[in-house]
């Protein structure tokens, strides 16, 4: 886990029992800030191209439902490879979760994600380690991974960016901990810092912040933590090192 103002020369990446426990919290705290959005607010672009909040929250239930029950990922899949060639095979099933859910009402929409993100948690964390292992091609912007990498890190990520991109549309209250999106950023670090391998001193700001350091930087990087996500996700600009995307 990150404490604010340590400094570290190499972030550690998490484990897979680590981002199930950092999942089950996630959807939590997704959760917790789906009521306290105006009716009104739902209909708000938000920083995903194309997308409100009502889309968000509708990717964020469809791909937990896809996590629950491979025949649904099936499903899911068949119906984005029939959906055309447009953009990648995940950014056509992303659509087909927006598509299918467009008509619920919020708490309808609430209701979903609670129980398919439950439902998906459960899933998740019964795969076992030999069949987490199996690397398997996701095409761009994945590629071929390990299934636990997907299982872990990317479904866990994604719900905590989305729930930075509900919280920038809306104005709600986003909440942030050193313990839990301190643990997210830190491993966020460990694969930027090896995704661009050089060295490099980073200070982060902010609750989910810290500082890392490797080899002999000319210059600090420092920056709002959840600024430095945002850049990582192509959110929000960036120069230098921070070019550098992760997969979210």
């Amino acid at each position: 886990m990150t404490e604010v103002g340590t400094e570290r020369r190499s972030p550690r990446p998490l484990a897979y029992g680590e981002w199930m426990t950092v999942a089950t919290a996630e959807y939590g705290r997704i959760l917790r800030l789906l009521p306290e959005l105006a009716d009104g607010s739902w209909d708000r672009a938000t920083d995903c191209a194309g997308w409100t909040v009502h889309d968000v929250v509708a990717h964020l239930a469809g791909a937990a439902a896809s996590t629950a029950s491979p025949r649904e990922l099936i499903r899911q899949a068949w119906l984005g490879r029939r959906s055309g060639r447009a953009g990648d095979l995940v950014d056509r099933m992303n659509q087909i979760q927006v598509a299918e859910r467009r008509g619920l009402t919020p708490a309808a929409l609430r209701g979903d994600l609670a129980a398919t993100s439950r439902r998906g948690l459960a899933t998740r964390r019964r795969v076992p380690a030999p069949l987490r292992a199996v690397r398997l091609p996701f095409g761009p912007p994945l590629g071929t991974r390990p299934l636990g990498y997907l299982l872990g890190r990317i479904y866990t990520r994604d719900a905590w960016m989305h729930r930075v991109d509900l919280s920038c549309a809306t104005g709600a209250t986003l909440e942030l901990t050193a313990d839990h999106d301190g643990a997210v950023v830190a491993d966020l670090v460990a694969e930027w810092a090896a995704a661009h391998g050089r060295p490099y001193e980073l200070h982060l700001t902010g609750p989910a912040g810290g500082r890392w350091r490797a080899g002999e930087p000319d210059t600090v990087l420092e920056l709002d933590a959840v600024e430095f996500a945002r850049t990582l996700s192509g959110r929000a600009p960036g120069t230098g090192l921070l070019t550098h995307r992760v997969p979210f």
